[in-house]
C-alpha cells in the first residue's frame, strides 16, 4: 500500500481549506526510505563520536556499553523516522502540484 498525506490548501470559493491527498509512488517511498535509512546510519556514527567526546570531556570512564547507551540517547534525540522522510516527499509533491 502506497504511502499518502493529505494537505489543507486554500480555497477561493470557501473560508475553509480543502484537503488534497498526495500518494507517492513506490519508487518514490523506496527513495525515502534509503535517503532515511542512510541519514541514521551517519547519525548514529555522529552520535557514537559525539558520545566519545562527552565522556572524556566530562572525564568518564569509556566503557563501551556506556558508550553505546549514551549514543543510542543521543540518537534517539536527532533520528528523523522513516515517516517524516515520506511526508517530506508528499510535501514536495504537494507544493509542485499547487504551486500558486
Amino acid at each position: 500500500m502506497a504511502f499518502s498525506k493529505s494537505f489543507p490548501r486554500a480555497s477561493k470559493t470557501s473560508p475553509y481549506a480543502q484537503w488534497e491527498e498526495i500518494s507517492l509512488t513506490a519508487e518514490e517511498e523506496k527513495a525515502a526510505e534509503k535517503e532515511c535509512k542512510e541519514e541514521n546510519l551517519r547519525q548514529m556514527k555522529e552520535c557514537i563520536e559525539d558520545a566519545k567526546l562527552i565522556m572524556k570531556e566530562k572525564g568518564l570512564k569509556d566503557y563501551q556499553t556506556d558508550l553505546i547507551h549514551m549514543a543510542i540517547s543521543l540518537f534517539e534525540k536527532r533520528a528523523s523516522h522513516s515517516i517524516y522522510w515520506k511526508e517530506s516527499k508528499a510535501k514536495e509533491k504537494f507544493d509542485e502540484k499547487f504551486k500558486d
